[in-house]
């Protein structure tokens, strides 16, 4: 009887952290991803990717993210600022392929909205669920 219990009792206690690690499951139109990059305030950019840190998709450099998530997680992150940090979350599946024709440097020409309408300025951000971070090799540029 006393073997049974203290059995229980073992798998009860290893069961707890590997339930505590699970991911929520995406839906099907996102797409959970790993980015290396610097952030500032809520706005995470896409840093050069590496051979050693390759994150999870093409994203192409410098493009920015929306930073969605809890306080807590957001507030460790914001403490992060000036040092390259690769984050892990859900974002919509296509969102982070950029518009247009890349000419070289970060640059894109992309069709504008017509006439004298002025552009959005957060036109090209793309919203990203945060679910964790992890320091990466590699420096943010100062501006």
């Amino acid at each position: 009887m006393r073997t049974r219990t203290v059995i229980i009792a073992a798998v009860a206690l290893l069961s707890g952290p590997l339930v505590a690690q699970e991911h929520k499951p995406v839906p099907k139109d996102s797409i959970r991803v790993s980015i290396p990059g610097c952030t500032k305030g809520y706005i995470f950019t896409a840093g050069r990717r590496t051979l050693d840190e390759p994150g999870s998709v093409s994203v192409p450099e410098g493009m920015h993210f929306r930073m969605n998530g809890p306080k807590k997680l957001i507030a460790e992150i914001k403490a992060q600022e000036g040092s390259m940090i690769e984050i892990i979350g859900v974002t919509k599946r296509g969102q982070h392929k950029p518009d247009g024709i890349g000419i070289g440097g970060g640059v894109r020409v992309s069709p504008g909205p017509g006439g004298s309408l002025p552009g959005s300025p957060v036109a090209s951000q793309v919203d990203i669920d945060v679910e964790g971070w992890r320091p990466v090799a590699g420096h943010c540029p100062s501006r």
